[in-house]
């Protein structure tokens, strides 16, 4: 709609006064309203507009553009938590939180000075295209999203609690565990962008979407902190895949350039709903099996296996213009 530096702007606010609140609370509902709606409605005005934007400017190597711009996401995973580990026994929660909040603005600053759209908008749009929910291919795709976002953070959101419960290892090691499965995240939102732009990115997330599901189900036979850790990063990699490609498939189903960011925003939200019911799903199963994470692992894996599945039948209907082994 014409809005993408007020965008911009609107996120670098909310996420540092977001963190800045959360660095005053004391009672749940408010770091529930800081860091969950605040910082949360900051970055879904960040996030979208960012990655759509580096797929307008890029046409051959968009996939590796994109992957680029969202390795932000997983560098911010390993720093953040270490910074905070670090500084909160030394200047109290408070202070740490603040830190966070100046480092966030002064790198939201640089974005705000360097990010602009390719083109300013010919006219203003409506926030929704109703058309996209003719296209089959973006209806499929969207629903795949959805379903193997539901279990694909669970491993992110509980890493760190199953060390704890299940090897016995220290609080100090089974922490660290949240930073190495996001530093594998940043290498898997690079390298397979480069895949991406010479066999196509729908052709890249399908084995990553399966890699990622077998490693899934492969967590429950880990027995030692040393196979955790293998687990952790290889799971990170091909996660971190199934995160940055989906805006360039989007970018490939789109009938025009002038679309992408409605259509993009239309289908994150979808992600956005699968990742919000997920971790809760996951957590209900786990007390449910009174902490026992088996049924857990399966939901997440299941799910993330369902996502491939449905890939997969969008790849086959892509079949009459790009038969296998074309770029697509």
């Amino acid at each position: 709609m014409g809005y993408f530096r007020e965008l911009i702007i609107a996120g670098t606010f909310l996420v540092t006064f977001g963190m800045m609140m959360t660095s005053l609370a004391t009672e749940y509902y408010q770091i529930f309203l800081a860091q969950g709606v605040v910082v949360g409605l900051g970055a879904g005005c960040l996030f979208v507009p960012s990655v759509a934007v580096a797929s307008a400017y890029f046409t051959t190597k968009r996939a590796l553009a994109v992957g680029i711009t969202a390795s932000g996401g997983s560098l911010g995973g390993v720093i953040f938590p270490i910074v905070f580990r670090k500084l909160q026994p030394v200047i109290g929660f408070g202070w740490a939180t603040r830190v966070i909040g100046f480092i966030v603005f002064g790198t939201l600053l640089i974005s705000l000075a360097l990010i602009k759209p390719r083109a300013k908008a010919a006219g203003k749009r409506a926030l929704t295209d109703l058309s996209a929910f003719r296209s089959p291919q973006f209806l499929l795709f969207t629903v795949a999203i959805f379903v193997y976002f539901i279990g694909l953070y669970f491993p992110f959101f509980y890493i760190s609690a199953w060390a704890e419960a299940e090897l016995g290892t220290s609080n100090e090691t089974a922490f660290y565990l949240f930073s190495i499965i996001n530093a594998g995240s940043v290498f898997g939102r690079l390298i397979p962008g480069l895949t991406a732009d010479k066999i196509g990115s729908l052709n890249t997330i399908i084995p990553c979407l399966l890699m990622t599901a077998v490693l899934g189900f492969s967590w429950l036979s880990v027995k030692s902190l040393g196979g955790l850790i293998v687990f952790a990063i290889f799971y990170g990699f091909f996660s971190g895949a199934c995160v940055s490609l989906p805006p360039t498939i989007i970018a490939g189903i789109a009938p025009e350039m002038s679309r992408i960011g409605t259509w993009m925003g239309m289908c994150f939200t979808f992600a956005g709903l699968g990742l919000l019911i997920g971790n809760p799903i996951a957590g209900v199963i786990l007390d449910s099996m009174n902490g026992d994470f088996v049924g857990a692992q399966c939901f997440s894996a299941a799910t993330v296996m369902a996502g491939a599945v449905l890939c997969i039948a969008l790849r086959i209907m892509r079949l009459k213009d790009k038969p296998w082994g074309t770029k697509v």
